[in-house]
């Protein structure tokens, strides 16, 4: 048993391993995305009203990012649309884990004013990045920092997902792997952007 070990994580297999595991955890349904209870209900309009009146500055305002194909982008150039803002890291067991379902969430809502921003913090570079969503075959949106992180975005945890209004405001916030591909969290979204 050690020996398999050993040779995983020697080959960097490990990653992919753990991960491989920890989806057939998000397959039983036990970690699916919490939606928030106050953005269940018809009042959930106000909440973001409410949100916005007392700070009018987009989360994550004067950040930039850069794609994978070395094109610089303004966070803010997102507003107007609901964000579906994942930070991840190749090396990462449960990011690896819940990227597939976060691909389904994207496949199933694509052009529904819903922004994708697959953000990584991997320190390996762009190339390394790039290798990886290329050999997994991922559609969505994937960006690196290319500014100082915004103060909104940090978290004790990776995977983190955070979804933002339309107006800017941070209105859900999930620390740790969770399975987005559930039809609570594409209702969420997609009623979210057209409020």
């Amino acid at each position: 048993m050690l020996g398999v070990f050993g040779i995983l994580y020697f080959t960097g297999l490990h990653t992919e391993a753990i991960g491989q595991v920890q989806r057939l955890l998000l397959a039983t349904g036990i970690r699916n995305a919490e939606v928030p209870e106050t953005l269940q209900n018809p009042d959930a309009n106000a909440v973001v009203e409410a949100a916005v009146a007392a700070n009018p500055n987009m989360a994550g305002a004067g950040f930039k990012m850069v794609d994978l194909n070395g094109k610089v982008t303004n966070f803010e150039s997102l507003k107007g649309k609901v964000v579906f803002l994942n930070i991840w890291a190749t090396w990462c067991p449960p990011c690896v884990a819940e990227m597939p379902n976060i691909q389904r969430l994207h496949d199933k809502i694509a052009g529904e004013n819903v922004a994708f921003v697959m953000l990584s913090v991997d320190e390996g570079g762009m190339e390394k990045v790039k290798k990886y969503i290329d050999k997994k075959g991922y559609t969505f949106p994937v960006y690196m920092p290319a500014s100082s992180f915004p103060q909104e975005f940090y978290s004790n945890a990776i995977p983190t997902t955070f979804i933002i209004s339309p107006e800017g405001k941070i209105v859900a916030k999930q620390e740790g792997m969770a399975d987005y591909d559930t039809k609570e969290v594409r209702e969420f979204l997609v009623g979210l952007a057209k409020k």
